[in-house]
C-alpha cells in the first residue's frame, strides 16, 4: 500500500523536522507492520513511526511519524517496503541528567534544580532557564507601592517521553521559586531534539496556581546564558521583523572620520566578518564609539512592535524603530557563533518580547519572554463581584471565578550557529518557526478511512448542495476575517471567538455574562475540525489549532478542585460558575492530537479521561438535584456523552478495556430504562462503577441540552465501532422523536414527554437524518431538510450576507449572528450532507429555498 502525502502549506527551504499522524482503515495495518517514506524518486529517508491508537480489532488506527524533511516536493508512505537501519540520536540516561548526542550539538537537561538544560556546540556552550516575574501590589494612603520578585524555575522530574532515532522527547516538570521559598508556576517543558539538526523545539506549558488579588505575573521567561568571542563590533544581534530581519552590532564601524569605513561598516551590518587589524587607526577609533550591550524587541499588540536599545543597566532606552507584527526572532552571537530563539504565534500571543541583555559583555543573556515585562501584569481577577445570572446569562449564583488551575501552552525555538547567519537565512528560520510544518493527506482518504466520525467531503455535483457548500465556506470565511478585524488575539485570548453579536454597538457582547468568549459553547471546535478534514485548507487549521490549544489550556482546569472541568462561557474565559466535562471533552481536540502527535494534546486527553469522577465534588445538576443516595447526578448529554468521548479516546489510545467497559456499562443501563435515551435526561450516577441510575423522564436538564455540545458526533462514531444494533436503533429512536408533533410525543410516551422539552429543534437534524438513513425513511430525511433550511427554524438566515457599517472605524458585520447557532448550523449540515446524500430535499423545498434566498 503506497499513501500519498502533501504539504500543509508549504514544503520548508531548510532542514526542519516534521511530525505528523496518519489515520489507517479498519484492519489495514496491524501493530509489526513497517512503513517507510519515500520521496519522489521512491528512495527510502530516514523515519521514524510509532502507533498513536488502536481499532477495537487490535489493528493500528493512527501512527504517528516523524522525519527531518527540506524541499521534497512530493512524498508517500509504503508498507510495500522494509525499512533501513539508520544510526540514530544517542541517548545517555543518568541519575542527574540526560544527554543527548545527534549528531551536530550535545544537549543536557538536568534532573534537579534551577539549570534546565545546556547545549553544546563547537566550542560555544548555552545554558537554559525558566524565569517569572511576580507582582505584588499594597495600598498605603495615597500610594499604591509594587513591587517585584523574581521567581526562578527549579527542575523537579524529568522523563524520556519519547525515544526514537530521528526525534527524541524529553519532559521536564517543576514550578517557580522565589528566594523566599514561595512557589509560583508550575511547568510542564518538552524539549524535542532532532538528528543532525542544531534545533531545540521547547513546548513550554505553564499552570497558574496563584491568589489572581494577591500576585500579579510581570514576566514569564525561558533564558539562555552564553559567553560570545570577539570585540564588540564582532558581536551581532539580529531581530525578525514583518518582512526581513533587521541588524546591529554591538559596536558600530561607523564613525566621525571613517563615514563608510572603506566599505568596512557595510560589511559589518550585513553580518560579514570583519578584521581592523590592516586599519590600526580605524580601530582605534572604533573603540571609542558607545558600546550597545542590551537590545529588546516587544510584541505589545497584535498589530504594533518596537525595537530599543541601551547602552548599561543606569542608562535610557533609546527607540530604534517601529513596526507591525513581528515574526518572532532574534539572533545573538559573537565571531565563533550564536543562537536564534524565537516564538511561534509571536505577535498573535502578545504581549511577548525577545531581549539581549550583555551583548558585549563576558556574559550575555538572551530571553525570550511569553508575558513581556514592558507591559502590564496579568490581571486574572473576575470582571465583576458578583454574578450575573438573570441579567446575562451567567450560569449560576454561585462565584466560581476561579483561574487557579487554568493553563497556557507556548511553542518555543533554538537553533545554533557556527557563524553568524546572513539575514536572509535568519529571515528563512523565522518563517519556518511561523509556518505550520505539518504533512497531511487528501481529504478523500481521511473520510475513506471512517477514524474521525461521520462527516461528508465537499459536494457541488449539484445545485441545492452547491448552495451549501458556499453557504458553509461563508461561514468560516467570516470567522477567519472576524478574528483579524476584532482582534481576538493575545496570551490569554488566541484561539477564542465570541459567542453573540450585538449590532446595535456593532461589537460582539464582550462583557455581558454568558454572551461572551464562547469557551466551546455548542462545540465550534468539532465544526472546525470537520471543515479541515473535508477540505485540507490551511487557513481553517490554523483557526482549529489555535482554537484546539486555547479551549484545551486556558477554558480547562489541569490542578485544582475543579481539575477535569471546564469553564463555560463567560466575560473572562474562567469567569463562569459552571464547570462541566463538556468543556475538556476529548472529541474537541484528539484529531488535532491524532494530526500532529502533539505530546501535550496527549497528556491533556489522559489527564481528563477520568473527568467523570470530578463531578462528585461539582454535580453539574447541583441547581436542581441536591445530595442524595446518588454521588453525582448526570445528563446523558452534554456531560455522561462527554464521559464517553474521554473513555473511547483511551481506549483506542491504550487499549485499556475497563475504558470501554465503562461505555458499556453507560449504554446498557439506558437500554434498561422505559424511554432509552429519550429517558432522563438526568440520572443518578456513580463513578466507581460507571452506572447510571434511573430516576424519572422529563426531568430538568434539557433535551436540546443532549445533542448541542458534540453527543451526536461521539454517538455515531462509537455506533461504528460496537458491534450493537439496539444501539444504533437508539440513536435513530431519539432522532425521530425529536421529529414527531407535540401530540404523537405524548401519545407514545403516555403524556409524560411534550415539545416544550424539545427545544431548538435544528440541533437535531444530524440526529434526524441519521434516523432517516436507518430507517430509510424519506418523510423524516424531509424534516431534517427543513431545519437547516427553513428560515424560521434553522436561526441562520441564509444566505448568508455580510453588511458594511461605519462606527470607529468601517466593519463587516452579520447583524445576527452568533457562534451557538452557526457552529451547530455548520455540523449539522456536514453530517448531513453525509447521510442524506441519497435522500435531497423535494422540489418544492428547493423551490422555496430559491424563493427565500431571492
Amino acid at each position: 500500500m503506497k499513501l500519498d502525502l502533501k504539504w500543509l502549506t508549504k514544503k520548508p527551504n531548510i532542514p526542519t523536522n516534521i511530525t505528523w499522524g496518519v489515520p489507517w482503515p479498519k484492519g489495514k495495518i496491524n501493530r509489526d507492520q513497517a512503513i517507510t517514506l519515500l520521496n519522489e524518486h521512491e528512495e527510502m529517508l530516514p523515519h521514524q513511526t510509532w502507533p498513536l491508537a488502536y481499532w477495537p480489532d487490535g489493528s493500528v488506527k493512527w501512527t504517528a511519524h516523524s522525519a527531518n524533511l527540506s524541499q521534497e516536493q512530493s512524498l508517500s508512505l509504503s508498507t510495500d517496503k522494509v525499512p533501513f537501519e539508520s544510526k540514530g540520536l544517542v541517548v545517555e540516561e543518568k541519575k542527574d541528567k540526560m544527554i543527548i548526542r545527534n549528531g551536530t550539538m550535545v544537549c543536557t537537561v538536568y534532573a534537579k534544580g534551577a539549570k534546565m538544560l545546556e547545549l553544546e556546540k563547537d566550542s560555544q556552550s548555552y545554558q537554559g532557564f525558566l524565569e517569572t516575574l511576580v507582582e505584588e501590589r499594597e495600598e498605603q494612603g495615597d500610594h499604591l507601592v509594587i513591587s517585584h520578585t523574581m521567581a526562578i524555575g527549579h527542575i523537579e522530574q524529568i522523563e524520556l517521553e519519547n525515544k526514537g532515532e530521528i526525534r527524541t522527547v524529553i519532559k521536564v516538570k517543576g514550578a517557580h521559586y522565589t528566594k523566599a521559598g514561595e512557589r509560583f508556576l508550575p511547568f510542564i517543558v518538552r524539549l524535542s531534539i532532532y538528528r543532525d539538526l542544531s534545533d531545540l523545539k521547547i513546548v513550554h506549558t505553564i499552570i497558574h496556581d496563584s491568589d489572581p488579588d494577591r500576585y500579579y505575573i510581570k514576566g514569564i521567561g525561558l533564558k539562555i546564558t552564553t559567553s560570545f568571542t570577539g570585540e564588540a563590533w564582532k558581536r551581532h544581534v539580529q531581530m525578525a521583523g514583518d518582512e526581513g530581519v533587521y541588524s546591529e552590532p554591538g559596536q558600530l564601524l561607523l564613525t566621525r572620520k571613517y563615514r563608510n569605513a572603506d566599505g568596512l561598516f557595510k560589511k559589518q551590518i550585513e553580518n560579514e566578518q570583519v578584521n581592523l587589524d590592516d586599519t590600526p587607526d580605524l580601530k582605534k577609533l572604533v573603540k571609542r564609539n558607545a558600546t550597545w550591550n542590551d537590545f529588546k524587541l516587544i510584541q505589545d499588540s497584535a498589530v504594533h512592535y518596537k525595537v530599543m536599545k541601551r547602552r548599561e543597566k543606569e542608562n535610557a532606552w533609546i527607540d530604534v524603530l517601529h513596526g507591525g507584527r513581528s515574526q518572532g526572532l532574534l539572533y545573538a552571537g559573537g565571531d565563533s557563533g550564536g543562537i536564534a530563539i524565537g516564538q511561534k504565534k509571536f505577535w498573535q500571543k502578545f504581549p511577548s518580547s525577545l531581549e539581549v541583555k550583555g551583548l558585549t559583555k563576558d556574559t550575555s543573556s538572551i530571553i525570550c519572554w511569553l508575558w513581556s515585562p514592558d507591559s502590564e501584569a496579568m490581571d486574572l481577577r473576575h470582571y465583576s463581584n458578583e454574578t450575573h445570572v438573570e441579567s446575562a446569562y451567567e450560569g449560576f449564583e454561585e462565584m466560581r471565578a476561579s483561574p487557579i488551575g487554568i493553563a497556557n501552552t507556548n511553542e518555543l525555538f533554538l537553533s545554533l550557529y557556527s557563524s553568524t547567519p546572513s539575514t536572509h537565512q535568519l529571515f528563512e528560520k523565522a518563517l519556518a518557526w511561523q509556518n505550520t510544518n505539518l504533512l497531511v493527506c487528501d481529504p478523500a482518504y481521511y473520510y475513506q478511512t471512517k477514524a474521525t466520525g461521520v462527516w461528508s467531503l465537499p459536494d457541488k455535483s449539484n445545485e441545492f448542495s452547491s448552495f451549501l457548500e458556499r453557504e458553509l465556506e461563508k461561514a468560516l470565511r467570516f470567522y477567519r476575517k472576524e478574528i483579524d478585524q476584532r482582534s481576538w488575539y493575545g496570551f490569554w485570548n488566541y484561539g477564542d471567538v465570541m459567542h453573540t453579536y450585538d449590532p446595535v454597538r456593532h461589537q460582539w457582547r464582550y462583557d455581558l455574562g454568558g454572551f461572551a468568549w464562547q469557551n466551546t459553547e455548542l462545540a465550534p471546535n468539532i465544526w472546525l475540525w470537520y471543515a479541515f478534514l473535508r477540505s485540507g485548507d490551511p487557513a481553517v487549521f490554523e483557526m482549529a489549532e489555535a482554537m484546539t490549544r486555547h479551549t484545551s489550556e486556558v477554558d480547562c482546569y489541569h490542578l485544582g478542585e475543579y481539575k477535569g472541568l471546564g469553564s463555560r462561557h463567560n466575560v473572562v474565559h474562567w469567569g463562569c460558575g459552571c464547570k462541566e466535562a463538556r468543556i475538556s471533552m476529548a472529541n474537541l481536540y484528539k484529531t488535532y492530537y491524532y494530526l500532529t502527535a502533539d505530546e501535550r494534546t496527549g497528556e491533556i486527553l489522559k489527564d481528563f479521561k477520568d473527568a467523570d469522577e470530578a463531578t462528585v465534588k461539582l454535580d453539574p445538576m447541583r441547581e436542581f438535584y441536591p445530595k442524595d443516595e446518588h454521588p453525582t447526578h448526570t445528563r446523558v448529554g452534554p456531560d455522561w456523552a462527554a464521559f464517553c468521548s474521554n473513555w473511547l479516546c483511551e481506549w483506542e489510545r491504550s487499549e485499556d478495556k475497563s475504558y470501554f467497559q465503562k461505555i458499556i456499562t453507560g449504554i446498557e443501563d439506558i437500554k434498561s430504562t422505559p424511554f432509552r435515551l429519550l429517558s432522563g435526561p438526568t440520572y443518578g450516577y456513580n463513578p466507581e462503577t460507571s452506572h447510571l441510575f434511573h430516576i424519572g423522564d422529563g426531568n430538568k436538564g434539557g433535551f436540546h441540552m443532549i445533542i448541542a455540545f458534540g453527543a451526536p458526533q461521539v454517538w455515531m462514531e462509537l455506533a461504528e465501532l460496537l458491534d450493537d444494533e439496539v444501539w444504533k436503533e437508539m440513536l435513530a429512536e431519539f432522532g425521530e422523536f425529536y421529529a414527531l408533533s407535540d401530540q404523537e410525543k405524548q401519545d407514545r410516551t403516555s403524556g409524560i414527554l411534550h415539545n416544550k422539552m424539545f427545544n431548538w429543534p435544528m440541533f437535531s437534524a444530524a440526529m434526524i437524518a441519521y434516523a432517516a438513513r436507518r430507517k430509510k425513511n424519506h418523510e423524516l430525511a424531509q424534516t431534517a431538510w427543513r431545519l437547516l433550511l427553513d428560515p424560521k427554524q434553522n436561526h441562520t438566515p441564509l444566505p448568508i450576507v455580510e453588511h458594511k457599517v461605519t462606527s470607529w472605524k468601517t466593519l463587516n458585520e452579520i447583524p445576527w449572528v452568533t457562534t451557538n447557532t452557526i457552529s451547530q448550523w455548520s455540523i449539522n449540515v456536514i453530517v448531513c450532507l453525509e447521510l442524506l446524500k441519497d435522500y435531497p430535499p423535494k422540489s418544492s423545498l428547493q423551490k422555496s429555498i430559491k424563493s427565500e434566498i431571492k
